[in-house]
């Protein structure tokens, strides 16, 4: 994670997450991408899917923004349909560390019939507690993944690594 989410990028996030601003997104990637190198880098990248009812109330499921450009830029393969959440969940930000754990577990699973690359990136807006990404990555690796990076646009609560 190249950024700290802190001001500005905190309020650049929420602009583009709650309030639709996809050019504020495509900003994001752009940012991500000169911040960023990788080598090697994985075969794929999968960004961590929303349930149907929040996709429905956002409009649009924020990683898979953010990861479309990168993915392009990276050539690099994009699964936006190799995880799925079997339920819809609490949003993870009005939760305390112990609930996001709770409230993820078991909310995702592989979609019938895909099998993932052993290499790819995991890819989600924010890492906070590491939650959603922790369970997605299990998801994965127990499909046969064996390399598992996780990639955000930034991380929570610490300086970024």
């Amino acid at each position: 994670m190249p950024f700290r989410y802190a001001f500005p990028l905190d309020r650049l996030e929420s602009r583009f997450k709650f309030r639709g601003d996809l050019a504020v997104g495509a900003l994001l990637s752009a940012l991500w991408l000169r911040a960023v190198t990788r080598d090697p880098l994985p075969e794929a990248i999968v960004p961590v899917p929303l349930s149907r009812e929040r996709l429905r109330e956002r409009g649009f499921n924020q990683a898979l923004e953010l990861a479309r450009p990168i993915a392009r830029a990276l050539k690099r393969p994009l699964l936006p349909r190799l995880l799925i959440r079997t339920r819809h969940t609490l949003a993870q930000s009005s939760l305390r560390r112990k609930e996001r754990l709770r409230n993820v577990q078991g909310a995702f699973a592989l979609a019938p019939g895909r099998k993932p690359p052993p290499h790819l990136a995991l890819f989600d807006d924010v890492l906070t507690t590491g939650a959603t990404l922790r369970e997605c990555a299990k998801v994965l690796r127990r499909a046969g993944a064996t390399t598992i990076e996780v990639w955000a646009i930034a991380r929570a609560g610490s300086e970024p690594s």
